[in-house]
């Protein structure tokens, strides 16, 4: 893979995990408010306050495996496997809970950012197969 190619995926890990970053701060940090932003209804019982905050949490975590990715976008490929599958399946949830009407459209913040961001992943896992680079 080119210098100039390699330093794009560098700079795309490093704008996805501060994706994830921004994300887990709100809504780890302010779950209640991250919850009623999304879903327009309080978040008072204890037990889904603690599911809610620990998606958020897992989000969190995200931010530093996409770090890491950063740091050497050519040796942490499962790390990427593991965060675009985690992205679309939150998108995919997402969509979910506002087709049912569940979630307002802030949502639409997520879900777009997060196809994005797989779409890029899977540009980047056809650039490694196409420059054979090892994909795991």
């Amino acid at each position: 893979m080119k210098s100039k190619e390699l330093i794009f995926f560098k700079v795309l890990f490093v704008i996805s995990a501060l994706w994830n970053l921004i994300g887990a701060s709100f809504g780890y940090f302010n779950t209640a408010l991250t919850f009623n932003g999304f879903f327009n209804r309080e978040l008072v019982d204890p037990l889904y306050y603690a599911i809610y905050q620990g998606a958020w949490g897992t989000t969190l975590v995200y931010f530093i495996g996409y770090s890491i990715v950063a740091y050497n976008p050519l040796k942490h490929t499962g790390i990427v496997i593991v965060g675009g599958i985690g992205k679309v399946g939150f998108a995919v949830s997402l969509l979910k809970f506002y087709l049912a009407g569940l979630a307002g459209p802030v949502v639409f913040i997520v879900i777009v950012g997060d196809f994005i961001f797989s779409l890029f992943f899977m540009y980047y896992f056809l650039r490694l197969y196409q420059t054979k680079e090892s994909i795991i």
